[in-house]
């Protein structure tokens, strides 16, 4: 399809206004961490390192980034099990359901996260009876982060096929072997940019996590919340900020990169 000059202007335009709108607040906030004004007076006075050495030494900033670390790896950790084996399942095997069973997989991270958080806090105090603490956040952030590796291991697993595993299976190779030797090389690079993309949700994530956290507890993002409005603590907030653009923006860009790399047929 060919564009007049006219509407390519346009059409660039209205990106370069989209961008602009999404990524100049971002853009603030970096700045911001580096300002030398603590009222964050624009443009800004001067430049300073002293609110990072401030956040590197701030015990509540430090403890908010180990949870938020604990929480995703291990959320990241069952849904890539998890993901996995429903992908799997759902993708490999005809059954009665199927369809309805993959809406439901799908379904968490189309919720409501506050719809999310008020039916698990229930379903983990009222019902199940457990304290809320890291353990059930943990299980929280996994309902929506298996969504990510499910959606990531179908797409592959409808790529690859299922003729090589075939043809390992009819050369002799039991299952173990032929998963190991044919199907997760295939799967690698799916799963490691799921993997990533959980690990970022879950970092990110802030209403399932306030309804699901144990009391004491905070995460990067809720810790940021609380301080938010402290005159004393804001320079150190936008240094926390920053590094959670910085943490959030990495993973997705090296899924993005992986999942490329790996529609055009690239290896790891």
């Amino acid at each position: 399809m060919t564009f007049s000059r006219t509407t390519r202007r346009v059409l660039l335009g209205a990106l370069a206004l989209g961008l602009a709108v999404v990524y100049f607040p971002l853009l603030v906030v970096l700045l911001n961490s580096f300002n030398a004004d603590p009222t964050f007076g624009w443009p800004p006075a001067g430049f300073t390192l002293e609110w990072w050495s401030r956040a590197a030494g701030n015990d509540g900033a430090l403890a908010a980034l180990r949870t938020s670390v604990e929480a995703g790896v291990a959320a990241t950790a069952i849904a890539l099990v998890l993901g996995t084996m429903a992908a799997f399942a759902l993708q490999r095997y005809k059954f009665i359901g199927r369809n309805p069973i993959s809406l439901l997989i799908v379904l968490p991270i189309a919720l409501p996260g506050i719809v999310t958080g008020i039916a698990l806090n229930n379903a983990f105090r009222t019902i199940l009876g457990i304290n809320l603490g890291l353990f059930t956040a943990i299980v929280a952030h996994a309902t929506f982060c298996i969504v990510v590796v499910f959606n990531n291991v179908v797409a592959r697993l409808r790529r690859m096929g299922n003729n090589l595993e075939e043809a390992s299976m009819d050369l002799g190779a039991d299952g173990i072997s032929t998963f190991r030797l044919v199907t997760f090389p295939m799967l690698r690079s799916a799963l490691l940019a799921g993997g990533l993309l959980a690990f970022a949700l879950s970092f990110d994530e802030i209403i399932v996590t306030t309804f699901t956290l144990g009391a004491g507890m905070e995460t990067v993002p809720i810790w940021i919340y609380d301080n938010l409005f402290r005159p004393n603590q804001a320079p150190i907030v936008n240094v926390v900020a920053a590094v959670l653009i910085l943490a959030s923006t990495v993973p997705v860009y090296l899924a993005q990169r992986l999942s490329g790399d790996s529609a055009s047929g690239g290896r790891l």
